[in-house]
């Protein structure tokens, strides 16, 4: 069996202390989330918060500073935007987001990205958001660019939506050929198409459509003339350990039927953000047994 590593998104910042103290509460998350053996640590590109943590109204940082941040105080955990609206930011802007990060984190940034779907935050903040069938051909010439400036090409790009004049990239990003590359979502006919073709990482969900989604995901490598075993498989989900971890065993017989799927990575978030006593559970009960699954 391959096994599983786990990987901890932190969604909600309405944590005791308030603002003042976020930036102690982030630190202490992300250093614990490290030591305890989480692989990737991720926060959402989102600028309100979303119904899954809270209202509106609730804190929201923006997540290539949050990342930034992080990188500063942890020293192995892949860093990942889970997911980047890509319409959210130029190409060109989000290549060399991503770049710094990775620069500055010591080659840990991934670049995890979709078409994106909260219009209420777009329209409140006057940022772009164009109908969804735009919105995919944006994220695909966004990918495109993105491995033009990971390249040693500093052509123009001259695409349907997006034109640059020379592509530079100073810094390059350590990780050579490029940072990875997470697409999340489960679309048949474009979404899966576009992890085929470009993704390292592909992002589904849980529940009885995962297996056809898997294999959807086969047939397009197959038709792309890409190695499926190439492709990091990884879930979203809430894994519910209980307060003292007494659910332990069922998540792990959870995770053992992911894995006799051939999912590599599942990505959780705890139920109380700041609650460290969660993640030394996960360190004791729940990390070390999934990756020998």
């Amino acid at each position: 069996m391959q096994g599983i590593d786990l990987g901890l998104h932190v969604v909600d910042f309405t944590l005791a202390g308030g603002p003042p103290a976020l930036a102690r509460n982030l630190r202490d998350i992300a250093v614990s989330a490290e030591q305890a053996g989480f692989t990737k640590l991720s926060v959402m590109d989102h600028l309100f918060q979303v119904n899954i943590a809270g209202p509106p109204e609730h804190e929201m940082l923006e997540a290539y500073t949050t990342l930034g941040f992080l990188a500063a105080h942890t020293s192995r955990v892949q860093l990942v935007p889970w997911v980047t609206a890509a319409v959210y930011r130029e190409p060109g802007l989000l290549a060399k987001c991503i770049t710094t990060l990775d620069v500055l984190s010591q080659g840990r940034a991934c670049l995890g990205i979709g078409a994106a779907w909260n219009e209420v935050e777009a329209r409140g903040l006057g940022l772009p958001f164009p109908p969804l069938a735009e919105r995919y051909e944006r994220l695909e010439e966004a990918l495109q660019i993105c491995l033009q400036m990971w390249s040693d090409s500093e052509e123009p790009f001259d695409g349907q939506h997006y034109h640059l004049g020379r592509t530079l990239n100073s810094p390059q990003s350590l990780q050579r050929p490029h940072p990875p590359i997470l697409i999340g979502g489960g679309g048949e006919r474009k979404t899966l198409r576009l992890v085929a073709q470009y993704a390292d990482i592909s992002n589904l969900f849980p529940g009885p459509e995962l297996p056809h989604k898997l294999d959807v995901l086969r047939r397009h490598c197959a038709d792309v003339g890409r190695d499926y075993d190439d492709i990091e498989k990884t879930l979203m989900i809430a894994l519910d350990i209980g307060r003292g971890g007494e659910k332990a065993d069922e998540v792990l017989a959870q995770l053992k039927g992911y894995a006799d799927l051939g999912i590599q990575h599942v990505h959780t978030r705890l139920p109380l953000a700041d609650d460290l006593s969660q993640i030394e559970l996960f360190a004791e009960k729940i990390i070390p047994a999934a990756a020998s699954l």
